[in-house]
């Protein structure tokens, strides 16, 4: 097999290769929820950690190798991050102005990318017990990494849907105005014409994308802390990182924004969203 995934049995490679990103991007989609069981999340983030390594991974341990994987990755999983349009996030939170909205969408993921780190740090805590097993622990820290990141483009996407600020339709062109707004914590310029993920991931894009990645992908090593020290500083700084990244992303948001009414009043009854 491969490094990237492909089989033997000749002119299946690409086939499988797809298949392998689809399985891989349902699986981060199912992480960037912020309504799941943390034993679910951990049973998520561990299904995620065998996807990576059934890919051929086998050089994590080089940190080069291990950001140019995540670097590929976050550009495979981008268009399967699932991201709420204005009025759907209007139905799952009635009664909150764009504002309100904002700071319960910053809450949630917040929150969710502190479970992810928990759930991490509780992996990790079984593999200190088996020694053996810390040979995925780079895997681990990478998996974890990712599925931070597609919390954090789910993030992006909604909070330029509340400040009205336009995003590509779908496909390609949205996941590369995804990537490129989280790398650089900047509002998406839709006077820039869209290209491929490929082309842009090339450029400059490329290299703000891997040098966050590779600052993101050390703070993770936290996680790999004994017992459970690992899992409440994981927790705490990636709940501290989503805060500060959403933070800087408002302010260019606020800027670019177009100012909208209010909501309508909401009928009595608690809001459907957590």
């Amino acid at each position: 097999m491969s490094d990237r995934g492909g089989t033997t049995d000749g002119g299946t490679d690409g086939l499988g290769a797809t298949r392998g990103a689809e399985d891989l991007g349902a699986t981060v989609a199912a992480l960037t929820a912020d309504d799941i069981a943390p034993a679910r999340r951990r049973q998520l983030l561990t299904r995620m950690v065998g996807q990576a390594r059934a890919r051929g991974i086998s050089d994590l341990f080089k940190p080069r190798a291990a950001v140019r994987w995540m670097v590929d990755t976050v550009a495979e999983i981008a268009p399967h991050v699932p991201v709420r349009d204005l009025d759907t996030l209007r139905q799952h939170f009635p009664g909150l102005d764009d504002a309100a909205l904002a700071d319960r969408l910053i809450r949630n993921a917040s929150r969710t990318t502190a479970a992810i780190g928990a759930a991490g740090g509780g992996v990790a805590a079984v593999e200190w017990a088996v020694a053996p097993t810390l040979l995925s622990a780079p895997v681990l820290l990478a998996a974890e990494t990712v599925a931070v990141v597609a919390v954090e483009l789910k993030l992006v996407g909604e909070l330029h849907e509340i400040h009205g600020v336009a995003l590509p339709a779908a496909g390609s062109q949205r996941a590369v105005a995804l990537v490129h707004s989280w790398a650089t914590q900047r509002g998406v310029n839709p006077m820039v014409p869209g290209v491929g993920v490929g082309a842009v991931l090339g450029t400059a894009a490329r290299k703000e994308l891997r040098d966050m990645l590779l600052r993101r992908f050390g703070r993770n090593l936290t996680t790999l802390g004994p017992f459970l020290t690992g899992a409440a500083v994981a927790s705490f700084l990636n709940r501290r990182a989503t805060q500060q990244m959403a933070d800087q992303l408002q302010v260019d948001l606020r800027r670019r924004g177009i100012a909208r009414p209010a909501p309508p009043a909401a009928l009595p009854g608690p809001p459907t969203g957590t």
